[in-house]
């Protein structure tokens, strides 16, 4: 059965959401920093820290994980600095 959404390898990053994480002082390192971008069809890219394997066993109930997902953490301080750049439904 197809799914009724996937991810677009093809869309290009359009701009960053929020400020970075060197503005936010959250990273020292430009190499290694979370990010988050909108892409040029909609949607959202986010670079975090893979925890997938720290959470597998304590997922909420009805929450999975496709063999081909991952869960990641980014700052919240990162999240909110980001919401004037985040369009209301």
């Amino acid at each position: 059965m197809a799914r009724p959404w996937e991810a677009d390898p093809s869309a290009s990053f359009a701009h960053r959401l929020g400020r970075t994480a060197q503005e936010l002082g959250l990273s020292q390192d430009e190499e290694y920093c979370p990010e988050m971008w909108q892409l040029d069809n909609g949607d959202v890219a986010v670079i975090g820290r893979d925890v997938t394997t720290d959470y597998a066993g304590r997922l909420p109930d009805g929450v999975k994980l496709a063999p081909d997902e991952r869960l990641v953490v980014l700052p919240g301080s990162m999240l909110r600095a980001a919401k004037s750049d985040i369009p209301d439904a």
